[in-house]
C-alpha cells in the first residue's frame, strides 16, 4: 500500500467510464494526477479525458489486473460494481470507499438493515423475497407503497408505485422476481440530500445541504442556498450523514438522500457511494466541488470544509431536449443559454442522445437568490424545461 499523501503525478483508477468518472478525472487533473478508466467500451465519456482507458468487464480478472497495475489507489462511478471486483482490487491497492461500504450501499435490504441498526430513520420497509412476501407487505402496510428491486435501481429504474396487492404481483413479475424491498409511502414537503467527505484519518466534511425535485423518478432541480430548508431539519441531516460515514468507516465522497415528511421529520431514502448529481452545483457555486473532495480522500489530501460563495441551481439536462424541435436530435439552443448571466454548461461527451438519458447539467450561480431563480426560470423556458 502507499503512503499518503500521494504525491501529483499519481494514477487515480476509476471503475466506469461514464459522465461522473469524466467529472472526477477533469478534477484529478486540476491536481496534478492522471487517471486510468476501466470501461467496457472503448469510446466513453471518461475515457475521452482519462490518460489511460483499460476496455473490459468489471469482473474481468486480467482488466483489473491491468488497472491494479497502473493505478494507485482506485474509486468506481456507480454502485452497480460487482462487489467482487471491489474485493479483488482491494487485495492489490486501496479502493475507496472499501468494498464493505459498497456491499451496503448497493443491496436496499443491507442498506436499510445497517441505516436501523445505526438508529438512523427510514421509511416502512420490508423485504418482498418472492411474490407471498409481496402480497404480504402490501397488506401489512396499506397502500400505497413504492416495490423496488434490491440491486440495480437508478433514476426511477427497478421501482414501481403499486395501490394494491394485484399491481404489486404485476410489478413483481415485471422485475423477473428479483428480490425486492416493500417501502410505505408517506405524505412528503421535500426531498433533500447531504454530501460528505470522510478521509481514511476520519476527518469529515460536508456540502451545505441540497432541495431535490425529482420527475419520474429522475433528479430535475437541485437549490442549494441559505433558508432552502429549515435550519434545524438541515443541521439533523448533515448531522445524520456525518455518522452514516463514520458507521461505515467510510473513505471518499457519500451522498444521503432524505424525505421530510408532512410533520416535518427527517428519514432516509437511500445511500450512494459516490458523487452524486445533487451535487454537481458545487462545481460552480463552491470554493470546493464534490469531485475534488472525491480526489482528495482518495489521495489523502487535506479535506477541507466547502465554502459557498454562491446561491445555486442545477438543472438536469436529458436527452429529451435534443428532440423538443421534433423527432430528428437537434442540439438545444446553447447560445441563448450561455448568453444569460451566470450559467455554467457542462456536457458529458455523450455522442447520442435519447430520452432520459444525463447529457450534461447547467448550473446558476449569480448575487442573490431571486436573481439566480429568475435566471434558472428563463432558462428552463428557452430549453421548454417545465418550470418549478
Amino acid at each position: 500500500m502507499s503512503e499518503l499523501p500521494l504525491p501529483p503525478g499519481s494514477t487515480l483508477g476509476i471503475l466506469g467510464g461514464g459522465q461522473l468518472g469524466r467529472m472526477l478525472a477533469q478534477a484529478a487533473a486540476r491536481l496534478g494526477f492522471d487517471v486510468a478508466v476501466l470501461e467496457r467500451e472503448a469510446d466513453s465519456p471518461a475515457g475521452r479525458v482519462a490518460a489511460h482507458t483499460i476496455v473490459g468487464p468489471y469482473a474481468d480478472p486480467d482488466a483489473l489486473e491491468a488497472l491494479a497495475a497502473v493505478a494507485t489507489v482506485v474509486t468506481y462511478e456507480f454502485e452497480n460494481v460487482p462487489s467482487a471486483t471491489a474485493e479483488f482490487l482491494a487485495a492489490r491497492v486501496p479502493v475507496r470507499p472499501g468494498p464493505h461500504a459498497l456491499a451496503i450501499c448497493q443491496h436496499r435490504v443491507r442498506e436499510k438493515q445497517f441505516l436501523n441498526d445505526a438508529g438512523v430513520g427510514t421509511t416502512r420497509w420490508g423485504a418482498a423475497l418472492n411474490a407471498d412476501d409481496v402480497a404480504r407487505r402490501v397488506s401489512e402496510f396499506g397502500a400505497p407503497c413504492v416495490l423496488k428491486t434490491s440491486r440495480f435501481g437508478y433514476d426511477g429504474k427497478g421501482q414501481a408505485r403499486v395501490a394494491n396487492v394485484a399491481e404489486a404481483r404485476v410489478a413483481f413479475d415485471s422485475f423477473k422476481r428479483e428480490a425486492c424491498v416493500l417501502e410505505k409511502m408517506l405524505p412528503l414537503q421535500w426531498e433533500c440530500s447531504v454530501i460528505v467527505a470522510r478521509g481514511a484519518d476520519g476527518a469529515c466534511v460536508n456540502l451545505p445541504v441540497q432541495r431535490n425535485l425529482h420527475r419520474d423518478g429522475i433528479l430535475a432541480v437541485t437549490q442549494v442556498y441559505e433558508g432552502v430548508l429549515p435550519a434545524q431539519r438541515a443541521a439533523q441531516a448533515v448531522a445524520a450523514t456525518r455518522s452514516i460515514a463514520d458507521g461505515l468507516q467510510y473513505v471518499g465522497v457519500l451522498c444521503v438522500e432524505f424525505f421530510v415528511l408532512a410533520d416535518g421529520s427527517l428519514v432516509v431514502n437511500e445511500m450512494a457511494p459516490r458523487p452524486h448529481n445533487s451535487g454537481h452545483w458545487s462545481m460552480d457555486g463552491c470554493d470546493v466541488s464534490q469531485f475534488e473532495l472525491q480526489v482528495r480522500a482518495m489521495a489523502g489530501l487535506p479535506l477541507v470544509q466547502p465554502r459557498q460563495h454562491s446561491p445555486s441551481i442545477m438543472l438536469n439536462l436529458l436527452g429529451d431536449l435534443w428532440f423538443a424541435r421534433g423527432a430528428k436530435e437537434t442540439s438545444p439552443p446553447w447560445d441563448q443559454v450561455l448568453a444569460l448571466s451566470g450559467t455554467h454548461l457542462h456536457l458529458y461527451g455523450k455522442l447520442s442522445a435519447r430520452p432520459g438519458r444525463k447529457m450534461g447539467h447547467l448550473n446558476i450561480t449569480g448575487a442573490s437568490i431571486e436573481a439566480v431563480r429568475a435566471t434558472a426560470l428563463q432558462a428552463c423556458a428557452l430549453l421548454g424545461l417545465e418550470a418549478f
